[in-house]
């Protein structure tokens, strides 16, 4: 800078003042939040060494897959061949069979009221659930069938999540509303 550059720069500046300084307002942080409280984990341990309540749900393990009578075998078909496009998804790794249950609901009942035809529930494969097998996939599977806008579901193509998500096609028959 030359002596010609500083001067003209300070004859800008005369009669400017300097701003007052910032406060600075220091907010801490938020607190740190688990994703499942340590009860919940136990919790989840606890109802996967439990054999189901119900002999029936169990499977094999495998694929599952449920469609009402009314709705044609093809549909089905292109339901496990991920045919219709997933709109929303719900993530239950980890929950208990009864924050689970309640966050199943409240997903299928928001999806309807909001015209979602085709949905996929993430409820994993029970590797980690011990020697009585899947705990959320059997219970997942019960639920859905007994929730009247739920029409047909089949297990995700692996690219999906595979054995351990489904696909869930909701609405259009001929009964109406959810059962709990």
């Amino acid at each position: 800078m030359t002596d010609d550059d500083e001067r003209a720069f300070r004859e800008a500046m005369i009669g400017v003042r300097p701003l007052p300084p910032r406060r600075r307002v220091a907010s801490p942080p938020p607190p740190a939040e688990a994703r499942f409280a340590r009860a919940e984990r136990r919790q989840v341990l606890a109802e996967s060494l439990l054999p189901p309540a119900d002999p029936a749900v169990l499977d094999s393990g495998e694929a599952v897959a449920f469609r009402r009578p009314w709705v044609r075998a093809d549909v089905l078909r292109r339901l496990r061949a991920g045919e219709f496009a997933i709109a929303a998804e719900c993530d239950l790794h980890g929950l208990g069979r009864h924050a689970a249950h309640e966050v199943l609901r409240e997903f299928i009942a928001e999806s309807i009221a909001r015209g979602l035809r085709c949905v996929r529930v993430i409820h994993g494969k029970g590797r980690g659930s011990g020697p009585a097998g899947p705990v959320l996939k059997h219970v997942v599977n019960h639920w859905l069938q007994r929730m009247d806008d739920v029409v047909a579901f089949a297990s995700a193509r692996p690219v999906d999540g595979g054995t351990g998500a489904v696909y869930v096609l909701i609405g259009g028959g001929p009964r109406r509303g959810t059962r709990r």
